[in-house]
């Protein structure tokens, strides 16, 4: 069983042991704004808990599995959101991962020193746009009661693990988005938050992906149906254990994940880090394995807007004949030849981590000429243009390790797009391969899950087994 605390929702998935989902149970939730703190967004822990726990009483319902058939568990979770607690092991704040209440902190540090951030990011692989460090300062400098009684901080999927098993502990994967890590040692740095006036005793135990964590409790297992003593085996952040679900887990291996924002991971064989601060880095959820991470803003968010805004005729169309409008969309855009003669559009730029800045919204280079440049020509640009931009993310990291993939896996929504799918092969160069699975990061979380407790070898063998190719796109050079 897979346990999923994403951005917008929670879900209990259960895979056979060949990666085939035989169940899932899923409830939406919405973090609220705290009146008070603009920008904030509040992650609701009893609330929640109620909905995860719901989720896995529905799936063990729906497919009316004996709890004791359950092999192992295994977290996984939005990264960057964090939770806070007391000495006792109680819930005192928490937020989720977009929450944006601390801006006057982040100039807070850089007023104190304006190199620090790229000093700890050598450090961490982390910039203060994502990491955790502006909001504990923000927790310190307007909630000191909250600051003084937190005894221990934690990450989602951590604490998922926590209410199952009673124990509190934290894996690389996601720690190391809080900026609080060494990356090469996969532990701890206290010296990064003694450097940004934090504290040094709030950190917990790290467990290392896969390893056991403990085993579900008589109460963890009255609240959610679970067999108790059933093994719960730490997993990692969405990210990571999504690419582990299509099957990218050692070295030189990439993925592209096409939804809203478009992540590039590349996984490396060290924590290295880029010597100019432009590319995020991260601990796989692999031992011993570490990911470049470089992030397109708004790809599938400009896909819909263009939807919306210019093909009403094509969602009426395909609501009468029962078809997704985006295929009737790229039926068209098919025929327009690559490169939509000449014109080009910029809805994002290559990754910046440490000074990103986004790109103004443009089309260019097109002549009022309706035969040539309709509504399919720009929307063509648009799916060009998000090719290029993992062009681009590829020759970042490339500069920064001296390495690229041979293929690509690609996965995400905009993954089930052949066309999508045929240009980011041709403008990249290299095959792309989609994977079977639609639920690649549970599938990541019960493949480490599996591996846990010796029903595969390695990570690596398990996803082999589970992570099944869909189709494959050669470049058209």
């Amino acid at each position: 069983m897979a346990i999923d605390a994403g951005t917008g929702s929670v879900r209990a998935v259960l895979f056979d042991l060949k990666g085939n989902q035989i169940g899932c149970s899923q409830h939406e939730w919405t973090h609220n704004e705290d009146p008070r703190f603009p920008g904030s967004m509040d992650f609701d822990w009893k609330y929640n808990w109620e909905l995860a726990s719901g989720c896995v009483r529905n799936v063990l319902a729906e497919t009316k599995i004996d709890p004791a058939e359950i092999a192992a568990i295994s977290t996984t979770c939005m990264r960057e959101g964090i939770l806070l607690y007391d000495k006792d092991g109680n819930e005192i704040w928490a937020c989720a991962n977009v929450d944006a209440r601390s801006n006057d902190e982040v100039a807070e540090l850089i007023r104190m020193n304006p190199d620090l951030e790229l000093e700890l990011y050598k450090k961490s692989g982390q910039s203060y746009a994502l990491n955790a460090i502006p909001r504990i300062l923000w927790v310190k400098n307007n909630m000191p009661d909250i600051y003084e009684k937190t005894a221990k901080i934690g990450m989602f999927n951590d604490w998922l693990i926590y209410k199952l098993t009673g124990v509190l502990a934290v894996e690389p994967s996601n720690g190391s988005t809080t900026g609080l890590l060494d990356l090469q040692t996969r532990t701890w740095d206290t010296e990064i938050a003694a450097k940004c006036n934090l504290r040094t005793d709030i950190f917990p135990d790290i467990l290392e992906c896969g390893s056991i964590s403990g085993k579900v409790t008589a109460k963890g297992a009255s609240e959610t149906g679970l067999a108790e003593g059933t093994p719960v085996v730490v997993g990692g952040g969405d990210c990571q254990l999504g690419t582990i679900g299509v099957g990218a887990c050692k070295p030189g291996e990439a993925a592209v994940f096409g939804g809203s924002f478009w992540q590039y991971e590349f996984n490396t064989e060290s924590g290295k880090t880029d010597p100019y601060g432009r590319v995020r880095v991260n601990c796989h959820a692999v031992p011993g394995v570490w990911q470049y991470e470089a992030l397109a803003f708004k790809p599938g968010l400009v896909m819909r807007w263009f939807r919306d805004g210019f093909c009403q005729e094509e969602k009426r169309k395909a609501k009468e004949i029962g078809d997704d409008p985006y295929n009737l969309m790229n039926q068209a855009a098919e025929k327009i030849p690559a490169g939509c003669y000449g014109m080009m559009c910029c809805f994002s730029d290559i990754m910046n981590f440490i000074n990103w800045k986004h790109a103004a919204p443009t089309f260019t280079n097109f002549e009022l000429l309706p035969e040539k440049f309709n509504k399919y020509t720009f929307y063509r640009s648009i799916l060009e243009n998000t090719a290029m931009l993992v062009k681009g993310h590829i020759e970042l990291v490339k500069e920064a390790t001296g390495n690229e993939p041979d293929k690509l896996i690609f996965a995400g929504g905009a993954s089930v797009s052949d066309l999508w799918s045929q240009i980011l092969a041709d403008v990249t160069g290299k095959p792309v391969v989609t994977p079977v699975v639609k639920e690649a990061t549970a599938l990541g979380a019960a493949i480490i899950a599996g591996y846990g407790v010796g029903i595969y070898p390695s990570i690596a063998e398990g996803a082999a087994i589970c992570a099944k190719v869909d189709k494959t796109y050669t470049p058209n050079l």
